[in-house]
């Protein structure tokens, strides 16, 4: 074996990169697990606030060993796990072009325009296109000769739209800016997901004006409502000099430790003992590694140290300034410590903005503050930390508030200034420049210049010192910009502007204990689904097999650390996806094992018979993973959340289980031979060693049999489909979905009784799981409702129903899609599963350069496709267990037709292999194709078994989440396997009598 060295060194370099990747996730789980046994020393009620202080005590506590990195870094580094595994909320939103287009035209009253944006409205329910295309297209039905810059060419937008502008320039004008409102949407978004406070929150633009949002870890779901509708309030405000505060600052500390001396002793000694517990857990000793962080908390309680002394005692003596440091520098020339310039008055750590703004907002800070001063923010915290600066605003106007609002923003971009550094240019209206020329004459007219702050949300996002007064409402901002920076700085801007409200189109809450039995449930499967691919190799391909488990143990271990390098999110699909390649990635070795025993039945040596083996499997090899790997991409690209997450685990299991089998397997093979060069590897046991080594089976003779049998199926299928339908998911059809726990067991007919009264007829009610206590409740009640107050609505309704059934009920996870993404959703699960089928039928054209065996991979992936379709249709209301089509199908649909693609090009490369070895005329090409399909006949069922004993694995261990997902894998694999070579095969011979010879 060539390069032996090259192969050694680059699997060790990737075990230790591995190695480090999934140390993070050790090392975190740590620290949480001391959290979780620290926290139970308290009353249950207070723990998760407990365990709550303690982690974040540990944001800057040293917790990796040797290096040090504190935990706050670490966390950011860990396997991140999905929603369905961790709870929280999976949302997305859909920004209100229709608004922003009324926003754009100043709300012209013109009826032709108002009716094409209501049309329009109608349209993006159930069209692919963009929605200012369907805007422009139904205007110009409207009004054939009307003129769009007629409309839009309004004061504030006359620089960019004159009104001689055709109707595809005003178009090209409004694509621009809706594009413009979706990314100023995202960056509000973000941040303030950022302050609420998130750990690895997912933000995406998806298609079109819809943001996907994954919140991991969020319970409290009317909060997260509020922040994501809430519509965004940009304001300009003067500012104080820190010196101007500072004395405020230093009575209010003074009042508030007086205050804590009057207090009655034990109510004093209460505070200082929960505070302190967790804030300094290693209390002032630096973290060797050698005792846990868990034991130094329990003896910092026991034994004070002088360390933590001090903090107690600065924070009885000094409330506010324990918590905040004052904005200090130190004089270079004198080295005298003084209040630095600026309207920065402190700076503290997230995790104690919260006690402070108390303070900040107590009768005693009333006292002493400034009535015109109002303190806020940072929206950043500086670098990596979470130091977040505050400001001190100054209140303006018989109001008491901003200086000027954001509605006077007529446009804002990012520039660069003469020297090339990145800056920002901001337009104002003629209203707003006069009133911005006075502010700034203002800030400017001062011995010290004063800043301007721009306020988000009562977040500060930048506060330039005004150097002189700025007339025409033209103004450029610079500062320590990066490029990026002044996108979101200019998107912020255009908030106050461009009216685009996001509203919340679909949204997914998972419980925290679903999530955990979610957690338990893929673990189980994984664990018993990798025990019986082991058993199984060793039984049937002896030492041989046990070879082919190291490498399938190693390429497990690649794949998580892979999936952490990738900051990859780990989905309960994405579990069902390392299962799968569990028994896929036994494919390869399967390949080559079959080989080498072709070559030692020839009698040639082992050493040569593993070199051949290896070299004749290889073509087989990468041309059904290849094809497998498309279809992986074709799901990461049309799907979305867990879809994707299953896809990236599918393409990275098949990268490194080509590495694994291939190369690692070739060199443990090699290592055994050096060793003992008369040494037999055995590749068979005896039961095993003739199996389907004569095979014979009459497969091309008897193919009209097989068309009989799938076009029956199939046309009783379709048959099936036009009458009864499927069980559509609400992923498909739009509505909300709750799934309900019952401590006792309960009847489907008992809770749709009681709560279809209080919702709607349509609502369906679904016995859920087997063990007679969950019930999955869809209902379309209030769905086309957008006000923020409708999800609490309609929940309310339906615990009038609920609590109608005797027994206490807990409702574990609730979805709500509306139609307009529905539509979206179907169209792309259409979309993907053709374009999954050209792009492999396409990749088989090239390699095979016969359009027959293209032909007989559309017919193969379509007859699988339709098979399961039919099946899922005529079985709806027969199994014990949901048929629901829904995102997670569409992704059991497109691994189907992978896998299928992958049987099928292993026969169609012997097939290829056999008609080169008999191409004289007088071989009967049919006899050759037949003969073909025997000898790949034991790689085909050996890889099918290894599959179907993985997805019954999954299918009873997996959990009821994806029952229905492991059940369409099961029976497309069934299908997929008896396609590749009862249909694929059949179609070629068929088709290419003549070419074949």
């Amino acid at each position: 074996m060539q390069g032996k060295g090259v192969i050694k060194f680059f699997a060790i370099l990737l075990a230790i990169v591995c190695l480090y990747q999934l140390s993070f996730t050790w090392v975190a789980r740590k620290v949480e697990g001391d959290a979780a046994e620290y926290a139970k020393r308290f009353k249950p009620e207070d723990r998760l606030i407990k365990e709550k202080a303690y982690l974040d005590s540990m944001d800057t506590q040293p917790v990796y060993p040797i290096l040090k990195w504190n935990y706050q870094y670490v966390k950011t580094k860990q396997l991140a796990l999905g929603l369905d595994l961790k709870g929280g909320m999976d949302v997305t939103m859909q920004v209100s072009l229709a608004e922003l287009v009324k926003s754009l035209s100043d709300n012209n009253n013109d009826a032709a325009f108002n009716k094409a944006i209501s049309n329009a409205n109608v349209l993006a329910k159930t069209s692919s296109a963009d929605y200012i295309t369907l805007f422009v297209q139904e205007y110009e039905k409207l009004a054939p000769n009307g003129k769009l810059a007629a409309i839009f060419s309004t004061k504030e937008n006359q620089e960019h739209i004159k009104f001689s502008a055709s109707n595809s320039e005003v178009k090209a004008y409004l694509q621009e800016q809706a594009n413009v409102a979706v990314g100023q949407a995202k960056t509000v978004l973000n941040t303030r997901i950022d302050q609420f406070g998130v750990i690895q929150p997912n933000i995406q633009l998806q298609q079109g004006n819809r943001i996907l949002i994954e919140l991991p870890g969020v319970s409290d779901r009317e909060r997260v409502r509020n922040l994501l509708q809430g519509s965004a309030n940009l304001e300009f405000y003067e500012t104080f000099e820190n010196s101007e505060i500072y004395p405020a600052l230093e009575s209010l500390d003074k009042i508030l430790a007086a205050k804590a001396k009057t207090a009655k002793k034990d109510d004093t000694t209460k505070v200082a003992a929960t505070v302190a517990t967790p804030a300094t857990p290693a209390a002032g000793k630096t973290d060797t590694g050698k005792t846990s962080l868990l034991s130094k908390v329990q003896k910092s309680t026991g034994a004070d140290t002088g360390g933590l002394s001090k903090k107690n005692a600065l924070a009885n003596t000094s409330p506010l300034f324990s918590l905040m440091q004052p904005n200090v520098q130190r004089d270079p020339s004198t080295g005298q410590a003084g209040l630095a310039p600026g309207p920065v008055v402190g700076e503290a750590a997230q995790k104690d903005t919260a006690k402070i703004n108390a303070m900040l907002h107590s009768p005693e800070a009333l006292s002493v503050l400034p009535r015109n001063a109002k303190l806020l923010w940072d929206v950043k915290p500086y670098g990596t930390s979470k130091i977040f600066a505050l400001y001190a605003m100054r209140l303006s106007g018989a109001n008491n508030g901003p200086a000027l609002s954001g509605d006077v923003i007529s446009d804002a971009r990012p520039s660069s200034d003469q020297t090339g550094n990145p800056e920002v240019v901001m337009v104002m209206n003629s209203d707003g420049a006069e009133k911005w020329r006075k502010i700034t004459a203002a800030a400017a007219s001062k011995d010290l210049k004063r800043c301007i702050a721009i306020v988000l949300d009562d977040n500060v996002y930048s506060a330039p010192r005004v150097s002189n007064e700025i007339a025409g409402g033209i103004s450029s901002i610079s500062g320590s910009f990066t490029v990026e920076a002044t996108r979101d700085l200019a998107n912020i801007l255009k908030s106050g502007r461009l009216k685009a409200p996001a509203h919340i189109v679909a949204e997914e809450v998972v419980g925290a204990s679903l999530g955990q039995e979610a957690i338990n449930a893929g673990l189980l499967s994984c664990v018993v689904g990798f025990v019986v691919v082991l058993l199984f190799m060793i039984a049937y391909y002896n030492r041989a097999g046990t070879v082919a488990n190291v490498a399938v143990l190693v390429n497990v271990f690649f794949l998580m650390g892979v999936l952490t390098s990738l900051n990859a999110v780990l989905t309960l699909p994405g579990i069902a996806g390392i299962v799968l390649t569990l028994g896929m990635a036994v494919d390869a070795n399967v390949l080559i094992y079959e080989r080498i025993r072709e070559e030692l039945a020839q009698g040639k040596s082992m050493r040569i018979a593993l070199t051949d083996g290896f070299k004749n499997a290889l073509s087989s090899i990468l041309d059904s993973n290849i094809s497998t790997f498309l279809t992986g991409a074709i799901l990461y690209v049309f799907g979305s959340g867990p879809i994707r997450g299953f896809a990236t685990t599918l393409m990275i299991g098949i990268v490194t289980s080509l590495f694994c089998s291939i190369l690692i397997s070739r060199l443990i093979f090699e290592a055994m031979l050096s060793k003992n060069k008369d040494k037999v590897i055995k590749f068979s046991n005896p039961w095993s060693s003739h199996t389907f080594k004569n095979a014979n089976f009459a497969f091309v003779k008897n193919r009209f049999k097989f068309y009989t049998f799938s076009g029956l199926f199939i046309l009783a299928g379709l048959i099936s489909m036009g009458v009864r339908g499927f069980n559509y998911g609400v992923d498909f059809k739009g509505g909300r979905t709750y799934l309900v726990r019952y401590e006792n067991k309960i009847t489907a007919e008992d809770i749709r009784s009681a709560v279809v009264p209080t919702l709607n007829k349509e609502t369906e009610v679904k016995t859920y799981g087997t063990d007679g206590n969950q019930v999955r409740i869809t209902t379309t009640f209030m769905i086309d409702e957008n006000a923020p107050t409708t999800d609490a609505t309609v929940e309310t309704q339906l615990r009038k129903g609920l609590v109608a059934v005797p027994g206490k009920y807990t409702i574990m996870s609730s979805q709500k899609v509306e139609p307009t993404i529905a539509s979206d959703l179907k169209l792309k699960a259409f979309y993907s599963v053709i374009f999954a089928i050209a792009i492999i039928s396409l990749y088989i054209l090239i390699r095979f350069r016969k359009w027959q065996f293209s032909l007989g991979a559309i017919v193969a992936t379509a007859h699988d496709a339709l098979m399961v379709l039919s099946f899922f249709s005529i079985f709806k209301d027969v199994l014990p267990f949901s048929l629901d089509i829904d995102q997670a199908f569409i992704a059991a649909i497109l691994t189907v037709i992978g896998y299928s693609i992958n049987d099928t090009v292993v026969v169609f490369d012997r097939i290829r292999e056999f008609l080169e070895l008999h191409h004289a005329k007088t071989d009967d090409p049919k006899e050759v194709i037949n003969h073909a399909i025997n000898s790949t006949l034991s790689r085909t069922i050996i890889t099918a078994l290894t599959v179907l004993f993985v997805l019954i694995v999954l299918f009873i261990f997996g959990g009821d989440v994806i029952r229905g997902f492991s059940f369409a894998l099961l029976i497309g694999v069934c299908f997929g396997t008896y396609s590749s070579i009862c249909v694929a095969t059949p179609v070629i011979v068929d088709f290419g009598k003549k070419d074949l010879r």
